[in-house]
């Protein structure tokens, strides 16, 4: 793997700087980097401003599924998403300005030392076994609070309305909150807030096309018809908001990778022998927690069997490259990253399991690595004043 084939997040290039320069423009006090291309666009001032966030439409399926079309005509960037490439690190990141660093929230599975358990960190569900956490004598996710997006530009601009539209099992972030669990609804809700007498901030997130990514891979119907299709919608939607003085910008999270080689971690006995307790976070990006004694045993293993497949960063090294963003180092960082992380860089997984519950499946596609596909996303801005 040549090193320009790896896509590192940059943190004045990245979905980080979007958010960032919309909470500028809303006054919100800001530490990071504006991208000066959004800024002008929305140097015009506008009554409402919509941000949408397709999960997975990474910049390489887009150009591959929709050349020359509506999203490639109005697209004006391309940046990266954070580290890891996932949806928990980059949509925290959405909703809270922050980078990963600073939030805390780093990837799909993270282990809690006060319940004993990984924690899936989206569903608040016990990574394995998938059980409820129970929360009675503590919900450790007080200690990963941040603030809101909406609150901060509401607190900036009392007169400014923040919208918050998602799917139905998604967390509501917003006291102003619409279920929407399709891009119909979606796009008909943006256009119900937009026609209102007030002004109004949106962020409106669909699923898709990642839950099709995963089930049926980059190149499937399903995964083409989904974006073809979302793509007449969204334009049909901004053509429809013409003269409504809003700006439209939309992006992802993250892009996705085909899987062709998936290694389950229960069949890789030398790395069972180095670790201390199941590894963490995700397929592609991978943190372990190593016997002090086998720690020259287990990178010997990496260099020798996975050198074309995972970078492997001790702790220190990851977090002295700033990888997780630049900033305050949340406290419960160093709880979550083990003694090493591997990110991936070709096209394998290795498959986090324990004996205690049944084999999970395996995806045609995923992300956190760090290739191109993974790593870049389009920044696509409409006008629709």
């Amino acid at each position: 793997m040549k090193e320009n084939e790896i896509i590192y997040p940059d943190y004045e290039h990245s979905i980080l700087n979007i958010i960032n320069t919309i909470l500028k423009y809303y006054k919100v006090d800001t530490k990071y980097k504006i991208l000066p291309n959004l800024e002008e666009k929305l140097s015009k001032g506008y009554k409402n401003v919509v941000l949408i966030i397709l999960d997975g439409m990474g910049e390489h399926i887009l150009k591959k599924i929709s050349p020359n079309q509506f999203f490639e005509r109005n697209k004006i960037d391309v940046v990266t998403s954070v580290c890891p490439s996932t949806t928990t690190a980059a949509l925290t990141t959405y909703y809270s300005g922050k980078p990963p660093i600073e939030t805390g929230w780093i990837a799909m599975s993270q282990y809690f030392k006060e319940y004993g358990r990984a924690v899936e960190m989206l569903r608040k569900i016990d990574s394995y076994t998938g059980e409820k956490i129970n929360t009675s004598r503590m919900d450790v996710f007080d200690l990963v609070k941040y603030v809101p997006i909406y609150e901060q530009i509401e607190n900036a601009q009392p007169r400014v309305k923040a919208y918050e539209i998602n799917p139905g099992h998604c967390e509501a972030r917003s006291k102003r909150n619409i279920k929407a669990d399709n891009i119909d609804l979606l796009c008909d809700s943006i256009k119900s807030i937009c026609n209102n007498n007030e002004k109004n901030f949106i962020l409106g997130y669909d699923v898709n096309p990642d839950g099709l990514l995963h089930k049926y891979g980059c190149e499937s119907e399903e995964v083409k018809e989904f974006i073809t299709q979302a793509e007449k919608k969204i334009e049909k939607m901004c053509e429809e908001l013409k003269n409504t003085d809003t700006l439209v910008i939309i992006s992802a999270d993250h892009g996705h990778k085909d899987i062709e080689k998936v290694y389950n971690i229960l069949d890789l006995k030398e790395i069972q022998d180095c670790i201390i307790m199941p590894a963490s976070f995700e397929s592609r990006a991978v943190t372990f927690w190593v016997k002090d004694d086998k720690k020259e045993k287990f990178e010997k293993y990496f260099e020798d069997n996975m050198n074309d497949e995972f970078i492997l960063f001790s702790k220190e090294e990851f977090l002295k490259r700033n990888l997780l963003g630049y900033g305050n180092k949340h406290p419960k960082v160093d709880d979550f990253i083990g003694d090493y992380i591997a990110i991936a860089i070709g096209d394998a997984i290795i498959k986090l399991e324990t004996n205690m519950c049944k084999e999970k499946a395996n995806k045609k596609s995923t992300h956190c690595g760090f290739t191109p596909n993974e790593m870049e996303v389009p920044l696509i801005v409409v006008d629709c004043k």
